[in-house]
């Protein structure tokens, strides 16, 4: 992958708030880049749970923003007041629907649901069992039944930060009884839309 550079340097690093579900893949963009930033992961299965993720994220940005630092915010449209966030925060956050779209784009992330894909990453892979029965309960036929609903299949995305969870993914599409497919992805869209929302954040601070 090519470097970004963005147009400027700037003494205080940003720090971005976000996700932990892409945090390998981020760090390894942001020292590639040699970008200026310093991150906060939250746990990646706070989507799951809203009140705790607003919660969580508005306590992040407070904290920083009172020890005077800029934030950044890597989140998709995960809660539905994420905008009233960002404004109340005086941020912004990067654009995408989810982390996957940001990962595979929004054409090819449409293409594999169209098909009734159910994404799966590493960090999710390798929780399955507990984040999901935690969300929907111990009954595994109410859980397959949820999955089908929707999901005709499960797509492992591998990137080039993942160690071998073939054996993880197995048991989670096992789980939930839907077959297994993969999909090799590289991270040159998740750099783009890093590398945009940056330079968006570093732009609103010169107005």
């Amino acid at each position: 992958m090519k470097t970004i550079p963005l147009h400027e340097e700037r003494e205080a690093p940003l720090v971005m708030v976000g996700c932990g579900i892409l945090h390998k893949e981020v760090d390894l963009l942001i020292q590639k880049n040699h970008w200026n930033i310093h991150t906060h992961y939250l746990d990646s299965a706070l989507h799951n749970y809203l009140n705790r993720l607003s919660v969580q994220l508005n306590e992040a940005l407070t904290t920083f923003e009172q020890q005077g630092q800029k934030t950044l915010v890597f989140y998709g449209s995960c809660h539905p007041l994420i905008e009233k966030y960002m404004e109340e925060h005086h941020t912004c956050r990067t654009q995408g629907q989810n982390c996957i779209v940001m990962l595979l784009g929004y054409e090819r992330f449409m293409q594999e649901l169209e098909k009734g894909a159910y994404f799966l990453l590493e960090n999710w892979a390798l929780t399955w069992e507990p984040m999901i029965t935690a969300c929907f309960g111990n009954n595994t036929d109410i859980v397959r039944e949820i999955f089908h609903s929707s999901h005709k299949y499960m797509l492992a995305l591998k990137t080039p930060c993942n160690n071998d969870f073939t054996i993880a993914a197995e048991t989670a599409a096992h789980f939930v009884d839907l077959p297994l497919q993969w999909l090799d992805v590289d991270l040159g869209h998740l750099e783009l839309v890093l590398a945009e929302a940056i330079e968006r954040r570093l732009a609103e601070e010169e107005l």
